[in-house]
């Protein structure tokens, strides 16, 4: 399948990092961390395939196809080396491309993200993507939100939360279906171990998907890793922990300056 032309945008200056969002999201939703990367960084933030303004392509997706897209973008800015910060999906598609270029990557940090899943694990993972395709995926919302979010934060955030609910529907059915599919198939842990780039493994406390357990397990399978696991938090780091997400990637980043 042919890699498509993704939508992105450039700010900061310094080495080249790669920001890769995760379902649903947008190249957007990277704004409050690169905010603590871009006086040391140039930060390279772009929607996946299918959604914000990057082109649909041809379904069915694949892990493999994410990882050229990204491949292509980097061709197209004639960038060198580069670290890649993913977040959930995005968290795949980093280790994923340093296993086909390693020759291109100088890190990976891997946020919120899944590896090691049990088999209850997975049971849980693909009932959420059995219920969208019977009921819709407006009707799951509500269990999105508890997944992704702490209580005080959907209580004192109604407006975040209705916003990212809204970046989801506005994804299309057919994309959001499928991405989901590829973060709930994917099974990074038969390859990790190649891995041989410095990752930075980072995840939330209460985060019920990719929680401290599997990313205790990824952390060990990865030959030269940091772990780090934010107290409290749930999934959506990016929007309810922006501050301490940017400063843990950006000490990680300076370290291998």
């Amino acid at each position: 399948m042919t890699a498509v032309d993704c939508a992105y945008e450039i700010t900061g200056s310094g080495p080249a990092v790669f920001l890769v969002h995760g379902i649903g999201a947008r190249k957007t939703a990277w704004n409050d961390v690169k905010s603590y990367l871009d006086n040391n960084f140039t930060c390279i933030s772009y929607d996946l395939r299918g959604h914000g303004e990057s082109p649909k392509g041809e379904l069915p997706y694949s892990l493999e196809v994410l990882v050229e897209d990204l491949e292509a973008l980097r061709t197209k800015l004639a960038v060198g080396k580069i670290h890649i910060v993913g977040h959930s999906l995005g968290g795949m598609i980093g280790p994923a491309y340093a296993k086909k270029y390693p020759q291109h990557t100088l890190s990976v940090s891997l946020l919120s993200t899944a590896a090691f899943r049990t088999e209850d694990d997975n049971t849980k993972v693909r009932s959420v993507v059995a219920s969208m395709h019977e009921k819709g995926i407006e009707a799951v919302l509500s269990t999105l939100t508890n997944r992704w979010f702490t209580d005080d934060f959907i209580v004192e955030n109604p407006d975040k939360v209705k916003f990212r609910l809204k970046q989801v529907l506005a994804t299309k059915a057919d994309v959001f279906l499928e991405v989901f599919r590829i973060y709930a198939e994917t099974e990074m842990s038969p390859w990790l171990d190649l891995i041989v780039q410095p990752c930075l493994v980072l995840t939330g406390e209460n985060d019920g998907g990719c929680n401290p357990r599997l990313n205790r397990l990824i952390h060990s399978a990865l030959p030269n890793s940091e772990l780090v696991i934010l107290n409290r938090y749930k999934h959506s780091l990016l929007m309810e922990a922006p501050e301490s997400v940017g400063k843990q990637v950006c000490d990680f980043l300076l370290r291998l300056s």
